[in-house]
């Protein structure tokens, strides 16, 4: 399963060829056009909810505007109880591919029934390649969109911690062999990062083999 946020939701990412074991899941940004006087927005919000759950929604900080992003409010951790909906779509391609074929997708809507105070509540409308046929298929689904958060934390490590939108190889080799060194950095730099948080009292070890210790040692006995 592959799974991306709203920027992957265009009509030419789930027209690609691919892998028929490798699905989509995406996060729909578009109120697409179904139908003569329906949107799909709409479409799913009036839909029968199939049934009720909790998810674990995690904290937000504050973000303030900058100037290709909206200000975000602070979100605190919450168990929020949700309607879920779901049923088959058909994509329209848009006026410049006409001469591509409707794809049928499965959406996923998925609504907080009561929200906290001053909160507005979470809802998301999720497009999938796999089809969703029972409410387990769709409970699947949007756990895999929830690790997103995870996957959304180690691609700021790569940027902010590795750098890695600095490098400037001359070569689109290089440069691939530069970004699979620094995943498997940023990976452990973030599983360090957690581990940290959650078991300080942890040994190096656990993490570092022998003579990585060596090294990072003496490298901090020479800064200091």
């Amino acid at each position: 399963m592959c799974v991306m946020d709203r920027e992957g939701d265009f009509f030419e990412m789930f027209n690609e060829p691919r892998h028929r074991r490798v699905d989509l899941l995406v996060r729909a940004k578009h109120d697409r056009c179904t139908g003569e006087d329906s949107r799909l927005f709409d479409t799913l919000r009036q839909s029968p909810v199939r049934s009720h759950f909790v998810i674990s929604i995690p904290s937000q900080s504050a973000r303030p505007k900058l100037s290709k992003q909206k200000a975000r409010p602070k979100r605190s951790a919450r168990e929020a109880t949700v309607d879920l909906r779901y049923r088959p779509i058909q994509l329209l391609a848009p006026s410049y591919h006409k001469d591509k074929a409707p794809i049928t997708l499965w959406a996923i809507h998925l609504r907080e029934q009561a929200p906290p105070p001053n909160e507005k509540p979470i809802e998301w409308f999720l497009l999938t390649t796999r089809e969703i046929t029972d409410d387990e298929q769709a409970r699947q689904c949007i756990h895999w969109y929830t690790l997103r958060w995870r996957i959304e934390d180690w691609h700021r490590v790569l940027k902010s911690g590795c750098g890695i939108e600095a490098l400037a190889h001359k070569s689109a080799e290089r440069l691939k062999r530069a970004i699979a060194i620094n995943l498997v950095i940023a990976w452990r730099i973030m599983l360090m990062t957690l581990l940290g948080r959650e078991c300080p009292e942890l040994p190096a070890e656990i993490l570092f083999s022998d003579i990585e210790i060596k090294v990072l040692r003496a490298h901090a006995q020479k800064k200091t």
